[in-house]
């Protein structure tokens, strides 16, 4: 053998003997999948943009939006409605950002998110030298989330992603921030060594029972009051303890109160329901059970008018200890998961229970019937334009018809309207702003109730509402998803009535007058109706859920239908001043109370 052919065989072999290389980019990639996350929702752009176009060709879905809350809410209620935390990918500074308003949503809200944004190089960021969108990202979103952590290295990154799983789900769930930096994805480390540091996170979130002291204190509480009422939050939604939850109820006989992401764990139309009796239950009861819900604002901070003279007694169960006490004393606090809560629970109930006394029953039942009497009349009216019980009227038809289907809302009257008309059949069936009340949450949510469940969906949204987050019907379009928006325009925020005294500049209230939005989806190849009565609504709803095609409802509403701030006008301030005070001379001249 000659001399050359032996060099040129050595050399073969020396390249045969090249390691196999991974680097951040696979890794991130294949620590998510791992860990059973195949959805990602995003805005792509440095430094990211190839990270999301290598989780496509790796076999992930990554939903590409036009901005970042938008994305952000989608992966937050992802989270909701899977248990596994949704991921949010930004890009650096201004998209991350973007994306903190959704992080800080979904942690006060309980939603199990990741938000993994690219960022800066660390010693460009410390020293301040001005480096493309320098931020320090992970200080600014600690305060926000659950947890915050940063991946400085390839052989780290595992270890972050199950970190950031494990903080997402765990005890509370919400949300988590992991700060990647540019430098990272590109570092190249052994594709075997990457294969050994992956981190499959195992059970990540642990049932914790409660102590069953805790459990027989409150059985004591709760076997001695005369007129009991559970409460239901979005968090027994959560905990997907269906039919535990149903079952307790059902066997105790104690009326139910649910909250609005609680909707459906048992039917609205359920005998023991007190949805349509929401005031008197609250001011009558003398024990209330408390079941993954809060005393936030929502409930009146358990007390004040709205709870009314008789003294109450609380059952609070809830994973977070620090939770009882909040605002008002929890005689019997109960820490634990749901799911372990209620069955413990359960498990007494069966062993010896009496009904609560039919005198309070009885009373919880005619109060409902007499509000739901009261109320059909006006569900049924057929005007043009139409009132917001009109429209929401035939909404509530669909949704009987179509019990599978995800319903979606916010907006001010549009949604605290649609709460006590829109009746739900089934659990996570109804999405809507939660805690904060914050608006824009729309089309982030419908597009990840469409992904997640292959669900049609509904999406009832007030005309301002919209406006956060309407550029995403052309994600909808681009993505072919099955979801119907119905935008209850009545040409401005609470009304489009409202008159600037200046005369010069619109109202700050009125948008402009007799819009189309219809025709924004047809521009983007979208199906868009103008309806103008409930029958025209009905039946363009009906069109489009049949369909499965994206579909725009510009619904016609009364300008003058609505009040302020909708149920919760004793919220914003009222000025005191009734009249135009004197401008000093030489003041600059301001409206009347505004400081």
């Amino acid at each position: 053998m000659s001399a050359a052919v032996r060099s040129i065989e050595s050399n073969v072999t020396e390249v045969r003997a090249e390691p196999e290389l991974t680097d951040g980019f696979h890794l991130v990639i294949d620590a998510l999948k791992l860990n059973g996350i195949t959805n990602v929702y995003n805005v792509p752009g440095i430094p990211i943009t190839d990270l999301g176009r290598m989780m496509q060709a790796e076999g992930m879905r990554v939903i590409s939006f036009r901005h970042e809350q938008n994305a952000g809410n989608a992966a937050a209620i992802a989270g909701f409605l899977t248990q596994k935390p949704g991921v949010c990918l930004t890009v650096s500074a201004p998209g991350f950002l973007n994306g903190l308003t959704a992080l800080a949503n979904a942690t006060t809200n309980c939603f199990p998110m990741i938000l993994i944004s690219g960022s800066s190089e660390r010693e460009i960021v410390d020293l301040q030298q001005g480096d493309y969108e320098e931020m320090d990202q992970l200080a600014i979103a600690k305060p926000l989330c659950k947890a915050a952590f940063r991946v400085l290295h390839a052989q780290d990154i595992a270890i972050g992603v199950a970190r950031a799983i494990r903080a997402a789900v765990s005890g509370r769930p919400g949300g988590v921030y992991l700060d990647l930096p540019a430098k990272l994805f590109s570092q190249v480390m052994d594709a075997e060594a990457g294969r050994k540091s992956l981190v499959k996170v195992i059970d990540p979130a642990p049932a914790q029972i409660p102590a069953p002291s805790a459990v027989k204190r409150a059985m004591d509480v709760l076997k001695a009051a005369k007129r009991p009422l559970i409460i239901l939050g979005k968090g027994a939604a959560y905990a997907q303890a269906d039919d535990a939850i149903r079952a307790l109820i059902e066997k105790s006989g104690i009326p139910f109160l649910p909250m609005s992401m609680a909707k459906g764990i048992l039917p609205d139309t359920h005998p023991q329901c007190a949805g349509a009796a929401r005031s008197l239950v609250l001011k009558e009861a003398d024990t209330v059970m408390l079941i993954g819900a809060r005393l936030n604002w929502l409930l009146s901070h358990g007390k004040g008018k709205a709870w009314g003279e008789a003294p109450k007694k609380f059952i609070q169960i809830d994973i977070e200890p620090k939770e009882m006490d909040s605002n008002v004393e929890i005689a019997a606090p109960v820490v634990g998961d749901i799911g372990s809560c209620v069955s413990a629970f359960l498990g007494e109930i069966e062993r010896g229970w009496t009904a609560p006394p039919s005198a309070w029953t009885d009373a919880v039942k005619a109060k409902r019937d007499e509000n739901v009497a009261k109320m059909a009349p006006r569900l049924m009216n057929n005007r043009s334009p139409m009132d917001f019980h009109g429209a929401l009227g035939a909404l509530r038809t669909v949704i009987k018809e179509r019990p599978d289907a995800i319903l979606v809302n916010e907006g001010a009257n549009t949604l605290d309207l649609a709460r006590g008309i829109i009746d739900m059949y089934q659990p996570r069936k109804r999405l809507d702003v939660g805690t904060w009340g914050v608006m824009g949450i729309g089309m982030g949510f419908a597009i990840a109730a469409a992904i997640e469940t292959g669900k049609p969906v509904l999406a009832v949204e007030g005309d301002s509402a919209f406006g956060f987050s309407g550029m995403e019907i052309e994600t909808i379009c681009r993505y072919n998803l099955p979801v119907c928006i119905v935008v209850f325009n009545n040409n401005g925020i609470y009304r489009g009535t409202d008159t600037n005294p200046a005369g010069t500049d619109p109202a700050t209230t009125v948008f402009v007058a007799n819009s189309r939005y219809d025709v924004m989806m047809q521009a983007f190849g979208g199906v868009g109706v103008n309806a103008t009565t409930p029958d025209e609504l009905k039946r363009a709803v009906d069109a489009a859920m049949d369909s499965g095609k994206p579909t725009l409802i510009n619904a016609v509403i009364d300008p003058a239908a609505g009040s302020e701030s909708g149920r919760i006008g004793n919220l914003n301030p009222q000025s005191v001043l009734k009249k135009k005070q004197p401008t000093p001379e030489g003041a600059e001249t301001r409206a009347p109370g505004v400081a």
